[in-house]
């Protein structure tokens, strides 16, 4: 309750002090890093763009900090994952941004997995099954398919919220998306030697890049999503690993990684860490990250 009496006390001073200036950009927030790039790419020098996390958080738990609150306060747009992947931080600071316009099922609200093809929907989820996402998998951002996907959406929403620059923004869409099919069919080549390769992953990250480049998840490090694995999960592991002659662990950096690593030597398996997201706030574009991800990916011996 202190916690968010102090966020909604910081907003509103803020927007007390701040100077009664209409802005001529549109303001848009993503709660992930890649969002960010994406709506940057499509939006350029008509959107000003922040990200709420970056890529070396784990996007489950971010710390809902009075500031962030404040970015929200002033948003035109705000993008989200969906999918339940922010439902443990953004309601609280959307609570204390007090800004009607980019709440669920206003205009200024786009979640973009309503673009995509959502894989892993469970009826019959619940608390037991660990830190699951009953309405679907929130990782699609690994896959360059529905980055295409999401790009067209937030390119339709950025026009409608700015009528203006709508042929700008549709413009820059078009080209995105020329050059990420252009990028999709070199990655798509440069591993193609991986389709039924089988791997591990960690955390359930990994379904839609195991659907678009064809390798083969045969396990999770955790035996339930967000549940640190124990020394018997890791026996069952490792023996799984060595019976289906497991090339590669799968993990992002912001998860620890001696239980990987263990079940990597003693299988002969790579341990493959993956950058999680596009470094927006250090100038890296959508497609600098796919081709850092690739160069990760193409370590892995088929």
């Amino acid at each position: 309750m202190i916690q968010k009496l102090f966020v909604a006390l910081t907003v509103a001073l803020a927007a007390l002090l701040a100077p009664a200036l209409a802005r001529a950009e549109v303001k848009v927030v993503t709660t992930v890093p890649t969002l960010a790039s994406l709506a940057k790419a499509i939006g350029g020098s008509k959107i000003k763009v922040v990200s709420l996390s970056l890529p070396t958080q784990d996007p489950h738990f971010v710390d809902a900090k009075p500031s962030l609150a404040l970015e929200l306060s002033q948003a035109d747009l705000l993008l989200v994952v969906g999918q339940g992947l922010e439902s443990g931080w953004l309601p609280a600071l959307l609570t204390g941004a007090r800004n009607a316009g980019i709440q669920a099922g206003a205009h200024g609200h786009l979640d973009c997995s309503g673009r995509v093809r959502v894989l892993d929907v469970s009826q019959n989820a619940d608390r037991s099954q660990g830190d699951v996402h009953p309405d679907g998998n929130p990782h699609y951002l690994f896959d360059p398919r529905a980055v295409g996907a999401v790009a067209e959406g937030i390119a339709r929403r950025l026009g409608e919220l700015d009528p203006a620059e709508a042929a700008f923004f549709q413009a820059r869409l078009e080209k995105f998306q020329s050059r990420l099919g252009e990028a999709r069919a070199a990655v798509e080549g440069r591993l193609a030697r991986l389709r039924g390769v089988p791997v591990i992953g960690y955390h359930k990250s990994w379904p839609y890049l195991a659907d678009w480049l064809g390798v083969e998840l045969v396990d999770y490090v955790e035996p339930k999503p967000g549940i640190p694995p124990t020394p018997a999960h890791v026996a069952r592991l490792l023996a799984t690993a060595r019976k289906r002659n497991v090339r590669a662990i799968l993990q992002e950096s912001y998860y620890p990684e001696e239980s990987s690593a263990l079940v990597a030597e003693k299988s002969g398996a790579a341990l493959v860490v993956l950058p999680s997201g596009a470094d927006f706030e250090g100038g890296q574009s959508y497609f600098a990250y796919l081709e850092a991800l690739t160069q990760k990916l193409e370590s892995i011996r088929p």
